[in-house]
């Protein structure tokens, strides 16, 4: 997740494909932390860099310099070997890189009319896909190999995606999730569902990726807003939480298993039987959490699902009742901080927020960061 704005000290944020690992970069440099001890890893202080990516836990990165001096060119992907502390590979395309995604088999360029499909072993091309103008170089990647899906804006006049398969080189499905043009988009990391939302903020959408169909639709607030992240909890057969931040400066959780609950709850109830169930769901604030205040109003943050620890409820409730459960929620906000949560929700779905750790994330050194 990158920005272009230098109102931040923090120009991208990203974790790896398993969230055991995080990169930032500054106009100074990166930085590699380990997610579950805050420990820095790597650094390394050559200039600003406005992308820098992660293969899982491997010495590898791709990395795009952010053009404030001649040798780090926007244009120019670096792949780079921590170890030896050098390039391995560098490519240049005609326009500024805006986004990369990576996996063992697919390495995915996103320029602002052009996305580039690599083979991640040979860096031969594989595929290019013409898309509408993506100004900021939007798009989602589904890492796992058995369902490796790229999301990608499908018009700049409404909120389509265009979802394809990264592994067959070929377009899945178009999806309209909504009315203005989209703010973010996010798949789950085994490819089943596909998160958005709109540059209104008020309504995140989830949709079944195999089916192309509309399964959640939760009210983020009433009020626009930019949202400014979206994040599934790992890999599940349903992932049970979707995390996003916004403009607004909260943390927004909804819970998908609770939300499946009420839903077979309201079949049977006058309201179910007339209201479709997105509406339902856009209507319950009952599947909704929020961390107010987490960072200051404005400020850009990104905040991922780390790992999530469900219990099962011990008495007669039905399997589709929702379990307690407790979630790792990491944030990184642009200003340069790194809060870790922990969530505990009820089989009562009441929730309770935790902060464990936090850390200044421009001073820290390998022996600063640690749990609070």
């Amino acid at each position: 997740m990158a920005t272009q704005s230098s109102s931040y000290p923090i120009l991208c944020a990203s974790f790896n494909q398993e969230n055991s690992g995080f990169a930032i970069s500054t106009k100074d440099g990166f930085k590699i932390f380990d997610s579950n001890t805050g420990r820095l890893c790597y650094e390394r202080s050559v200039g600003a860099f406005i992308i820098v990516e992660m293969l899982y836990s491997s010495s590898l990165l791709a990395i795009v310099g952010a053009g404030e001096q001649p040798s780090l060119s926007p244009r120019r992907l670096c792949l780079f070997n921590t170890t030896t502390n050098a390039p391995l590979r560098e490519m240049t395309f005609l326009t500024s890189i805006l986004a990369v995604r990576l996996n063992r088999k697919r390495l995915v360029v996103v320029l602002q009319e052009k996305t580039y499909i690599y083979d991640s072993n040979s860096l031969a091309i594989l595929d290019t896909v013409d898309t509408v103008p993506n100004l900021k170089g939007l798009c989602a990647f589904s890492p796992s190999l058995d369902g490796c899906f790229l999301a990608l804006p499908a018009s700049t006049t409404k909120g389509s995606v265009l979802v394809y398969n990264v592994m067959e080189l070929q377009s899945h499905c178009e999806i309209d999730a909504h009315r203005s043009p989209l703010a973010a988009v996010a798949l789950s990391s085994n490819g089943t569902y596909i998160a958005t939302a709109s540059e209104q903020g008020t309504l995140i959408r989830v949709h079944s990726v195999s089916e192309a169909t509309q399964s959640y639709s939760f009210r983020r607030g009433t009020y626009p807003s930019t949202i400014f992240s979206l994040s599934f909890a790992p890999s599940l057969p349903l992932p049970d939480i979707l995390a996003a931040t916004s403009s607004s400066g909260s943390v927004h959780i909804f819970s998908l298993g609770f939300a499946t609950s009420q839903r077979s709850k309201r079949s049977s109830s006058f309201l179910g039987s007339i209201l479709p169930d997105s509406v339902n769901d856009a209507l319950d604030p009952a599947d909704h959490h929020v961390l107010h205040n987490a960072v200051s109003a404005g400020v850009r943050s990104y905040a991922t699902v780390r790992k999530v620890e469900k219990e099962k409820v011990a008495d007669n409730a039905s399997s589709s009742e929702f379990a307690s459960c407790r979630a790792i929620i990491s944030l990184i906000s642009y200003n340069g901080y790194f809060q870790e949560y922990t969530l505990s929700i009820n089989n009562k779905n009441e929730a309770s927020w935790s902060l464990e750790r936090e850390f200044n994330l421009l001073t820290v050194n390998s022996d600063s960061a640690r749990s609070s």
